[in-house]
C-alpha cells in the first residue's frame, strides 16, 4: 500500500474551525458523501475519537471497517485499518492542514486496498472520487 492519492482544497475558515468538524466522526453522514454511519468506540485524552467503526457504501458494495486515528492537535490526523471489512482489506488516510492569510489548506491523502483485484489506475480513480468528494464536503460544512 505504497502508493497514496492526494488533493488538496482551500477552506475559508481557521485549522481549530476545520478541524473541529473534521474530528466529530459521528457528522461525517451529514456532510461526506458516501458515510452511511461512523461509531466512536474510544476516545483519547484530548476527548478525540482514538478507535472507530465506519460503515460506507462504496457504490457496489456497502462495508463497515475499524480504523485507529493518532491526532497532532489542529495540524495533522492519520487513520489507518485496524479491523478490515468484507472488501476493504487496506486503509491508510490523513488530513493535513495549513493555515495562512485566513484561510487554510486542507490536503487528504488516501490508500485503499480491496479483496477484488484492481488496476492501479481504476483504485486511484477510485480513491480520487472519494477524497475530492471528501474535502468538497468538507469545505461546505466548515463554510456553510
Amino acid at each position: 500500500m505504497a502508493d497514496r492519492t492526494s488533493s488538496s482544497i482551500t477552506v475559508e475558515a481557521g485549522k481549530a474551525e476545520i478541524m473541529a468538524v473534521i474530528a466529530d466522526l459521528e457528522a461525517y453522514p451529514k456532510w461526506a458523501s458516501g458515510i452511511r454511519g461512523v461509531t466512536v468506540g474510544e476516545t483519547g485524552e484530548d476527548g478525540r475519537a482514538s478507535r472507530a467503526k465506519l460503515t460506507f457504501d462504496g457504490g457496489v458494495f456497502i462495508d463497515t471497517i475499524g480504523l485507529a486515528y493518532t491526532w497532532k492537535g489542529d495540524d495533522h490526523v492519520t487513520w489507518k485499518l485496524v479491523e478490515p471489512g468484507s472488501v476493504v482489506t487496506g486503509l491508510h488516510g490523513s488530513y493535513t492542514l495549513e493555515e495562512a492569510d485566513g484561510s487554510t489548506e486542507v490536503t487528504y491523502e488516501l490508500a485503499v486496498d480491496v479483496r477484488i483485484p484492481l488496476i492501479g489506475m481504476v483504485k486511484r480513480k477510485g480513491e480520487k472520487r472519494i477524497i475530492d468528494s471528501a474535502l468538497k464536503g468538507l469545505k461546505r460544512q466548515v463554510e456553510g
